[in-house]
């Protein structure tokens, strides 16, 4: 137990620590993550104004306030989470699984027949230890991004979603070469060195 509470503690200090916690911190962002965002809306201008853009696994909200700062009214997010989310001004946020008709049907209330142009995801399962069904877990909640933005995103629009190196990575960018024209890899200066994480931008939704 208590090297436990010592790997605990080791992780508390690096994290207040971290520069991109203490610069979050200052500019007064929810979440570190924010820094990963602007660095791969800056590099591939992914928002705009006009735009309606929805952040599933939203909480604490760092993604959606960043765009709402930048772009205010000019742009309407829709934040989706299971876990509850402070407000954010000019973000609409829906409690829940963006999986379960509850949840679509107060979506579609806020899009009022709108398409979507941009979805972003930072979710990642609850893991168990257990690699391979960390793996099938992580594949089913890619699949389901997969078919909300089939059945929500506008032709042409993109599809940022966050990916550990592993089987239901390489089955995602493998099912987003049918749906999508291309796909890039991202890995933002704020992403740990040696996190599994990267970032993957599928672009421009086919048309079928």
């Amino acid at each position: 137990m208590a090297r436990k509470g010592n790997k605990t503690g080791e992780w508390a200090r690096r994290h207040m620590n971290d520069p991109w916690v203490k610069k979050a911190v200052s500019q007064g962002y929810r979440s570190r993550a924010v820094y990963k965002f602007q660095e791969i809306d800056e590099t591939d201008k992914l928002v705009k104004p006009g735009m309606v853009v929805v952040d599933l696994g939203s909480a604490p909200g760092g993604w959606s306030q960043y765009i709402s700062r930048k772009f205010g009214s000019k742009v309407t997010v829709i934040a989706i989470d299971l876990l509850e989310m402070d407000y954010l001004e000019h973000v609409h946020f829906v409690k829940g699984d963006f999986q379960d008709e509850s949840v679509l049907n107060q979506i579609d209330a806020i899009l009022q027949d709108r398409k979507i142009d941009l979805v972003i995801s930072d979710m990642a399962p609850n893991i168990t230890g257990v690699r391979s069904s960390d793996e099938a877990l992580y594949e089913g909640l890619l699949d389901s991004v997969l078919y909300f933005c089939e059945q929500r995103l506008k032709p042409n629009s993109h599809l940022l979603v966050k990916l550990f190196e592993g089987s239901a990575a390489h089955y995602f960018r493998r099912e987003v070469k049918k749906q999508y024209k291309s796909g890039v890899v991202r890995k933002p200066a704020a992403s740990r060195p040696k996190s599994r994480e990267f970032y993957f931008l599928a672009k421009s939704r086919l048309v079928k």
